[in-house]
């Protein structure tokens, strides 16, 4: 069984969440949420909170007595470019610079382990 959560329009640039992404991917679900706790980054949070909502999708869509925390694997989790919102500053020789605010699109996806039914 499979579920996954997407937490779109996260501030922040793809490039710097990647790494974090894949510090998870591959990973149990309780090891994959002790690295990303004890992370010391503060790009960890989107990607935190979306790893939990995949884990609490799973439990809900198999149901609290079938299904636990430690059954779970991290499938698939990757970053998405989001749009990019631009603002504008004085720049040099009375010219303007822009500024982007970049934004991203987390994807996390958990599936059950072999061998565990759910």
């Amino acid at each position: 069984m499979e579920a996954s959560a997407t937490s779109r329009y996260q501030h922040g640039s793809a490039k710097k969440l990647g790494p974090v992404v894949a510090l998870i991917r591959g990973k149990d679900v309780p090891e994959a949420l002790r690295t990303l706790v004890f992370l010391h980054r503060p790009t960890k949070a989107p990607v935190l909170k979306t790893l939990r909502s995949a884990v609490a999708n799973a439990i809900a869509k198999a149901g609290k007595a079938k299904l636990h925390e430690e059954d779970l694997v991290v499938t698939d989790a990757r970053i998405d470019q989001g749009p990019t919102m631009k603002r504008w500053r004085p720049g040099p020789r009375g010219g303007a610079s822009v500024i982007r605010k970049r934004s991203c699109h987390v994807i996390v996806k958990v599936a059950t382990k072999k061998g565990v039914e759910a």
